[in-house]
């Protein structure tokens, strides 16, 4: 690929079209603790301070790079995150032969411009996790990921963990009603923490697992659905990447039909009212406090699928029958209309849960042959199959805008940099299974906002 400059000039680099300064970051607790504090971050001086303890707080590395004393310690200067992203994107680009490295020197320099002036950014996950190894040699023993060889046509088991980033921020994975094996319940936990643990996020629809009560194959009843959610939003809430990166981000979803889905579209509710009576007892009311992190369902975004069968029924005042998992026999017939506005009483309490259309949703469809689309991700910006991951970034759009008047010429050369980046990354990343490397790889799933 061939890319002419439209922000740079040959010979002049890019960090010298902003101007600089040192400022501190800090977090203080209600009380007025300190929680955080990073002194002389390098920025550039139009950046907001808002801005900056983004970039001090979560983006920048805080151990493993090399100081000029020759200790190890933290980053301390946008320009050595933002150098450790645009090199590490153009020393794969290189690699695979998307361009050479004339043309790389192209490609970084305009990336870099884009993000000194805020033109554009990658997703969390870059800032985190790009460019760890290539820059500053961060190994770290290998968490379980996979990634798509093509020398090889197939998945192989990554050796480390940085070596090749997990630069995805959004993931769709499969559930089976299996409890121990892959891909069943407890599984999904350990492919969870590993997104989490890198500042990912991500989505599954449970409803296959089947409802309290059902028949388990050695002769019992299975506990229920909400049992295993109740775990798993536990597992979630304890996973906070030791403060590096961000809190775990979660979607749950659910079919209209599964016989616990009154209990699941009551949950949050419920588990409200058990908050505002441990506050009304004494407790403290913030979000982090001891209230809060008593009871259950406060790690997810939850989501109702619904079907126009079930949409019609409503419509029409009618009866809508719950299903069994295991046999497909009717657990139960309830009244559309009532099951409807229980959805509604519940997101008007408590924000959850939402809804998502499943029957619209499959019929836009843009790949169907490779299966239903069950999930989204946590914000649901992400709408795909089962088992891939989608890496995103946004273009600041105000900066393409003189007046009413808009630079097309550096809108273009954005969007196509950016998606060239987006693509690269689909090369260079892991994935927390082997479903999830070999059909991110084959779709390369991207979003550019």
């Amino acid at each position: 690929m061939h890319f002419n400059r439209v922000f740079t000039t040959e010979g002049t680099s890019p960090y010298d079209s902003v101007t600089y300064e040192l400022r501190d970051s800090v977090i203080k607790d209600k009380d007025g603790t300190i929680l955080f504090f990073s002194k002389d971050i390098e920025v550039p001086s139009q950046w907001s301070q808002v801005a900056t303890d983004i970039l001090a707080q979560k983006y920048l590395r805080k151990a493993g790079v090399p100081q000029p004393d020759g200790s190890l310690g933290s980053e301390t200067s946008v320009k050595q995150a933002v150098h450790r992203l645009a090199n590490c994107w153009r020393k794969w680009g290189e690699e695979e032969g998307y361009f050479d490295s004339v043309n790389g020197q192209v490609f970084y320099d305009e990336l870099v411009y884009m993000l000194l002036h805020q033109m554009a950014a990658p997703n969390s996950p870059q800032w985190f996790n790009t460019g760890l190894h290539s820059e500053y040699g961060i190994t770290g023993k290998p968490q379980g990921h996979y990634y798509f060889d093509p020398a090889k046509n197939k998945v192989v088991k990554s050796t480390s963990a940085y070596e090749r980033p997990q630069p995805h921020a959004c993931f769709i994975l499969s559930l089976d009603d299996d409890l121990v094996n892959e891909g069943g319940i407890m599984d999904l936990w350990t492919r969870e923490a590993r997104i989490f643990k890198y500042g990912s996020g991500v989505g599954t629809n449970f409803s296959r697992l089947r409802g309290a009560g059902e028949k388990l194959s050695g002769g019992g009843s299975s506990s229920g659905l909400m049992s295993f959610l109740k775990i798993g939003d536990a597992a979630a809430g304890a996973i906070k990447s030791g403060g590096t990166t961000r809190r775990a981000a979660k979607m749950v979803v659910l079919d209209i039909d599964h016989p616990e889905i009154e209990g699941f579209i009551d949950w949050k509710m419920k588990e409200e009212d058990k908050v505002a009576a441990l506050i009304a007892a004494g407790y403290p009311s913030d979000y982090e406090g001891e209230a809060y992190r008593t009871v259950s369902g406060q790690n997810s975004n939850n989501s109702v699928r619904v079907t126009d069968e079930f949409m019609k029924a409503v419509e029409n005042n009618q009866s809508f029958e719950l299903k069994n998992r295991t046999d497909g026999k009717t657990y139960k017939t309830v009244n559309a209309r009532e099951l409807f506005d229980k959805i509604s009483l519940a997101a008007w309490r408590c924000a959850d849960p939402g809804i998502q259309f499943d029957t619209t949703i499959n019929g836009w469809h843009t790949c169907p042959a490779g299966g239903r689309i069950n999930a989204s991700n946590p914000c649901s910006e992400y709408m795909f199959l089962d088992n891939t991951a989608c890496n995103l970034a946004s273009l600041n759009i105000k900066k393409f805008f003189n007046g009413n008047m808009m630079n097309e010429a550096a809108f273009k050369q954005a969007v196509e940099l950016w998606t060239l980046v987006l693509e690269i990354s689909v090369a260079m990343a892991q994935f927390p299974s082997k479903e999830v490397a070999e059909l991110s790889y084959k779709y390369r799933t991207l979003g550019l906002g």
